[in-house]
Order: structure tokens, then sequence, then C-alpha cells
């Protein structure tokens, strides 16, 4: 007897399961995350830190792609989809398209001068100064300008183009703190770091505030005395912009949550050659200026909205339903094909029947009658025998395929009374 097809509602549960255990057992790859190599050498030597540091069970394998070339900026060349991840201070302009991700760093706002007294007041400091506060349009450049113009000074303060120390009276410089370059800097010889008031007045109206107040990105920032040496003998009240890591809006929830999570974990191991880069992160963050909105992925982690199951492995998810719709339609036709195949059985079984009956003419023997009337009955067993194997289905075909042998078979043998 001819083997038994194995039973095709069996056949899908086993579908259904497998499918099943794949999706709960299943691990999602780590996404690539394309972070724009910065132009600045401290943010290249972090960049490549982020790169190695990140655990490949992480959820992101961050890669470094060059910057933008022609003249594009970075923030240009990241919201035009150039990239994924990008660094930027916090006093950008607002660009439609870019969001924070997690602050880094701060850059803290160096004044020195190397007046043999210290002047009482920044119109004292600034009268009749030549000072260096960066290329036109950078951050210590304008707020240099705009104390300038503030104290009626535009005429008696000469801003210098590049930084000559020998040549200058002032500098203003945003920088990270960087203890060792700025000590063993010779040329600096003779300044003396101005401070903008003193500790206890920060948050009574003092100078500081002023500044924050006109500029909220900006905040109030505290170099230690001795920080530089003789360059700070005195706590030195200042102020600090903080640089991000920003992306692209579009950026999926749970790859910035992810993100989020890894450059947190990494922060201490990331400034261990720079502690003094290393500012603890405010679990307020999410209600900080930012020049770009949080991305929600980074707020989810803020409070703890853990992406769900579904939400992290959606697009593995939509791999297996495809997967799953594609068993489903394979099973179903495979179910039409056995189907078709059963009937196109059966429908050979009528013509055989119908041949046999046809070719027993009136002037037949009886030994020409009774050889039809055995072949149709082999036609029976036949079909039976296949009905057994599950190769026909005991359906309407199949009592049609009965009746009209048995009506063949009587109309045969009536001619034998």
């Amino acid at each position: 007897m001819a083997k038994r097809i194995p039973n095709v509602r069996f056949s899908f549960a086993a579908v259904l399961a497998s499918l099943c255990i794949a999706l709960a057992a299943c691990e999602k790859p780590a996404v690539e995350v394309k972070l724009i190599t910065p132009l600045q050498e401290l943010d290249k030597v972090i960049a490549e830190q982020i790169t190695t540091l990140v655990d490949e069970d992480s959820g992101v394998e961050v890669t470094l792609i060059p910057p933008p070339e022609g003249g594009v900026s970075i923030l240009d060349a990241l919201r035009s989809g150039y990239g994924d991840i990008a660094f930027a201070t916090n006093n950008k302009r607002y660009r439609e398209g870019i969001t924070t991700i997690i602050p880094l760093y701060p850059s803290i706002l160096h004044i020195a001068s190397r007046a043999p007294q210290m002047p009482d007041t920044m119109h004292d400091l600034l009268d009749g100064s030549t000072v260096y506060a960066g290329p036109p349009g950078s951050i210590p450049r304008l707020l240099g300008e705009d104390f300038a113009t503030d104290l009626n000074l535009e005429d008696k303060v000469v801003f210098a183009d590049t930084l000559d120390p020998a040549l200058v009276d002032v500098i203003m410089v945003y920088a990270p703190i960087d203890r060792g370059r700025v000590m063993s800097d010779t040329s600096l010889s003779g300044f003396t770091m101005v401070s903008l008031g003193h500790p206890d007045d920060i948050g009574k109206g003092s100078p500081v505030d002023s500044a924050v107040l006109l500029n909220p990105r900006l905040r109030p920032f505290i170099v230690p005395v001795d920080t530089y040496g003789d360059l700070t003998p005195e706590p030195i009240v200042t102020l600090a912009v903080d640089n991000l890591i920003v992306s692209r809006e579009d950026l999926e929830d749970t790859v910035a949550y992810d993100l989020f999570a890894e450059i947190q974990r990494l922060r201490s191991s990331l400034f261990s050659e720079r502690p003094e880069l290393f500012q603890p992160l405010d679990e307020s963050m999410s209600g900080s200026n930012w020049a770009f909105s949080i991305h929600p992925g980074a707020i989810d982690f803020l409070q703890r909205n853990e992406p769900t199951f579904i939400e992290r492995y959606s697009g593995v998810a939509e791999v297996l339903v495809t997967l799953l719709v594609a068993a489903i339609s394979g099973g179903i036709a495979v179910v039409r094909i056995y189907h078709i195949r059963r009937k196109n059985r059966i429908d050979r079984f009528y013509v055989d029947v119908i041949e046999v009956r046809d070719s027993v003419g009136p002037d037949a023997s009886r030994d020409e009658r009774n050889a039809a009337v055995e072949k149709i009955r082999e036609l029976q067993n036949h079909g039976f025998e296949l009905l057994v194997d599950e190769k026909l289905s005991a359906d309407e075909s199949f009592r049609i395929f009965i009746e009209l042998s048995n009506d063949s078979i009587e109309e045969i043998q009536q001619t034998l009374r």
C-alpha cells in the first residue's frame, strides 16, 4: 500500500509554532549608526573612543564617516540625511529636523587679562583693550561685542582676528577645561583669569545671571581655585555651553534610547584621560534649554520608558510576520494543489467508467459485457484503495463516482437477463 500523505493541519501547526518560537528567541541585530567625524581635535578623540567602546550587545554599532565636503556644515549635512548623529554645541541656530540625544561635556568661557591689577568691572577690563575673542561670528566674539555695546565701548575696543598673546590685552575663548595644556603654555605668562562675579552672587542678579537670562543656553560655571595654577588664584565665575550629540529627527526611538543608554554608560570611560571634562548628567535635562528639541527616544530613557518587546523588535517581527503570511499562503496553495490533484484523479475515474460503459454496444457478447463489468469493479476497488491512502477525498465527487460506476454496471447487466 502506498505511503500516506502527512496531515496538512499538523504541518500548519508545526509551521506556526516554529515561527512563534523564532520570534520569541530572536535577537535583533545591532543597528549601524553613522557618526559624522567632528572637526575639533578633542571631539575626534571622543568620537573614536565611542566607536571602540560601544558594547556589541547594546543594540547599536557606531561607525565614523568623513565630514561633508564642499563647505557644507555638519548640521546641514546631518539634516539632509548624511549620517545619523553628529557633535554640536548648544549655541547653534535651531534647525528643524535635528534633535538632541545627550550632552557630553561643557566648553567654558575663559577670560584672561594681562593687566597688572585685576579690573573691578567688565568696563574697566575692556576699555581701551585689544581683545582676542575668536573669529568673527563665534560665541565669545559675539559675547565680547555684546559687552562692548552694552558698555558703550564700541569705539574703544579693538577685536583681533588672530591670537597673539604678545599683542592682545584680553583673551576670551570658549574651550573645555584643559589644565595641562593651559599651564604648559608659556605665552600665557603674566595673564590672570577674570571672574564675572563671586560664587555667592550666582542667582542673586549678578552679571552671570544677566548673561544667562539673555541667553538661556548658557549656564553659570565655577572654575575652582588653582585649576590653572597662577592663572586662577581665586575661584572664577564664568559661563559654560554644552557640547552635544545630536541626531536626525527620524532616527528610530529605540535606537536613540539605546544610544543614550550606551553613551551614559561610557561617560566615565570617555573622559578617563580628561576627568575634568566629566560632568554629572542632570536627570532634569529634559527640561533644559537646548538648541534642538530632545529626541523622544532620549526622553524615554530619562523617564525610564523602556521600549516594549514589540517596539524594540518590530523590524524582526515584520520579517517574521511576512514569513508567516508567506508560509500560510504557500500552505493554502499546497492544499489547493493537493485538492486539485485529488479532483484530477477522480475525474480520471469518471472518464474510465464512461469509456468502459460506452465500449459495450447493443451487439456485444455476454463475455464482453462480463469483462466490462469486471473492469468497472476493478476501478471501484482501486478508488477505495486510494481513498484509504488519502489520495482521494470521501466527498461528493467520490459519491458521484460510485453512483456512476454502479449505474453503469446495472445498465450493462440488464442486457444479460
